[in-house]
């Protein structure tokens, strides 16, 4: 991450804001998946009863994400509001989308 770190303060009303959208968006796909959000654990259920997680982790400043039997963590660039691994330069939302896409067998797009 480049710059300043997050405060934890910064970084919970970020990591919330994003996991509630998150929610919002996954919330309105139709059919298959069904998104659950507590405590800062976004759930994601699916039909088979598989489930995906994306949850915030404050003490790493990061997003992590389990799916697919792969695990991604996601650091935040304030200078473009995104959610970014650093492994990978995968961005958060585009890459939850690809797995929905997989797991559902069609396109998804999230509205943001």
């Amino acid at each position: 991450m480049s710059g300043e770190p997050l405060s934890e303060r910064e970084f919970d009303d970020v990591a919330d804001r994003s996991l509630h959208a998150l929610d919002r968006a996954i919330n309105e796909i139709p059919d298959g998946v069904e998104a659950d959000l507590q405590s800062g654990i976004l759930t994601l259920e699916f039909e088979d009863g598989i489930k995906y997680v994306v949850n915030s982790h404050r003490a790493a400043r990061q997003i992590w994400m389990a799916a697919e039997r792969a695990a991604w963590h996601f650091d935040y660039r304030p200078s473009e509001d995104r959610w970014v691994a650093q492994k990978s330069g995968e961005e958060l939302w585009s890459t939850l989308e690809a797995v929905l896409s997989r797991k559902l067998g069609r396109a998804v797009k999230l509205a943001r």
